[in-house]
């Protein structure tokens, strides 16, 4: 089994590092970026106002940047590792409740998920968290059933470390903690388990209050609730875009039925599973289901950041109780169960070939668009979306805010990427002329793809422009107007 493992591990890799630079750094990535450059004090003072998660992972990525440096692949590096590193822990968690063809199985679903893996190609915290969840849960279950000194130091210090990841660990750190403070023999034992988590937790909180009045995570509410509800599984299941992705969906949770029907037999007993192993299937049943359910009961009573990458530690976990339900479910009828789990994996897989081989499936094409827009000839203006800054400059380092008063310049371009809604991309504006006309500047060049358009207009000469003259985008909306210095400045 240690070989087929390695294979897994392998083949889970190779599909995280092949595609590594494939796609575009999107806004929150070239933020990691921004913050990566700074000195550690810098960057350390700069995430209250510019984050809404703890340092950890940022702290993580500006020592991987002192090595490799911040291009694409140098901050993908670190998620890819970690996201490979997710695939033995859920092995050994799944293995711990139903055996070496339940890790296997485990294994595999989490190689080839395309949720972890699109996390494993992202330079923000969430491979970590996946990591760290899946490792803290191991650790728990190990304590739960040994609670010795050196068992419940190791939980509480991955737990610590899960915390200071993502705020969300926090739904799922609480309820081992609590089971574990229910279950440990003496107040010693309490103690070296939850000391530091507490402290963790305690130390972090003026930080989150501090983060929750910025505006980082205002996109969530702009989504309805019951929406976000409904795309957690299909995510979970086929990530946030996928061909056909309902049906690829449906089909992916019918293969996985198989692992539901399994992992009842198991929690029933009813598939030769030893009790040990039918006990750490309860707790992580009860685990898994508190950390999804208890943000949705505070999102119900006004709390509301649901949103699948925030519940992202808790599907290590389901994909370990699924590679339990399968080698349970091969106990009874061992075809349809390795069927189902060959099915399931090989519709994940076309999830991840088909965003990989897709463009209109991928993050936002910053790269693309700046490549479009091409060096400039002298300053020129560039009117883009909201929220264009900071990813676009890290393709045209160049580029500064407009300033309140007039940039003199012989070209304006106009940019419009095509907008994502709930996780569903449109298609981006077309139109034949900006929506503010500019005396003097005509079109002298379009270039449009499936995910952004630019519109490029150059006058005769340089004029003076006021940036209330590009209040509107190409899609007619506010934009956000920058100027880019010429290359010999």
């Amino acid at each position: 089994m240690p070989i087929a493992l390695a294979v897994v591990c392998v083949a889970g890799a190779a599909l995280r590092l092949a595609t590594l630079g494939t796609q575009s750094l999107w806004l929150d990535e070239a933020v990691t970026a921004q913050l990566v450059r700074m000195d550690l004090a810098g960057m350390l003072s700069a995430i209250p106002d510019s984050e809404s998660t703890p340092p950890l992972f940022y702290v993580l990525e500006w020592a991987s940047a002192q090595l490799l440096g911040t291009g694409e692949i140098a901050l993908r590096a670190l998620p890819a590792v970690l996201g490979t590193a997710t695939i033995p822990i859920v092995w050994a968690l799944a293995g711990r409740m139903a055996g070496a063809r339940a890790g296997l199985a485990a294994a595999a679903l989490v190689a080839v998920n395309p949720m972890l893996l699109w996390f494993s190609q992202e330079a923000r915290a969430y491979a970590l968290l996946a990591l760290l969840g899946a490792l803290s849960a191991l650790l728990w279950l190990r304590a739960l059933e040994a609670p010795r000194g050196g068992r419940l130091a190791a939980w509480g210090f991955v737990a610590a470390l899960a915390l200071a990841t993502h705020y969300y660990a926090l739904f799922l750190v609480a309820p081992q903690a609590l089971w574990l403070a229910l279950r440990a023999p003496g107040m010693r034992a309490r103690v070296t388990a939850l000391a530091l988590p507490v402290a963790t937790a305690a130390a972090l909180a003026p930080l989150a209050l501090a983060q929750r009045s910025n505006a980082g995570a205002a996109f969530i509410g702009d989504i309805a609730l019951a929406r976000r509800l409904a795309q957690v599984p299909k995510q979970f299941l086929v990530g946030y875009d996928a061909p056909l992705e309902n049906a690829l969906a449906v089909a992916s949770a019918l293969a996985l039925a198989a692992a539901v029907a399994g992992l009842a037999l198991l929690l029933a007993g009813r598939a030769g599973v030893p009790a040990r192993g039918r006990a750490d299937a309860r707790r992580l049943t009860a685990v898994a289901a508190a950390a999804l359910l208890v943000p949705v009961a505070l999102a119900l009573a006004g709390e509301d950041h649901v949103v699948t990458r925030n519940l992202l530690a808790a599907l290590p976990l389901l994909l370990a109780l699924a590679g339990a339900g399968l080698a349970a479910a091969a106990t009874v009828t061992r075809a349809p169960a390795v069927a189902a789990a060959v099915a399931a994996c090989a519709l994940a897989l076309v999830a991840v070939v088909g965003v990989a081989a897709d463009p209109a499936l991928q993050r936002d094409d910053w790269r693309g668009a700046a490549r479009a827009l091409g060096a400039p000839a002298g300053a020129r203006v560039i009117v883009t979306s909201p929220g264009g800054f900071v990813p676009l400059r890290y393709y045209l380092p160049r580029l500064r805010p407009f300033g309140p008063g007039p940039v003199t310049a012989a070209e304006v371009d106009y940019l419009a990427l095509a907008p994502r809604r709930g996780g569903a991309r449109g298609t981006p504006p077309r139109p034949a002329r900006p929506p503010l006309a500019l005396p003097g500047f005509a079109v002298a060049q379009r270039v449009q793809t499936e995910t952004f358009t630019v519109l490029r207009t150059r006058a005769a000469s340089a004029r003076p422009l006021l940036a209330g003259a590009m209040a509107a985008g190409l899609d007619g909306r506010p934009s956000e107007v920058l100027r880019e210095l010429p290359e010999q400045t």
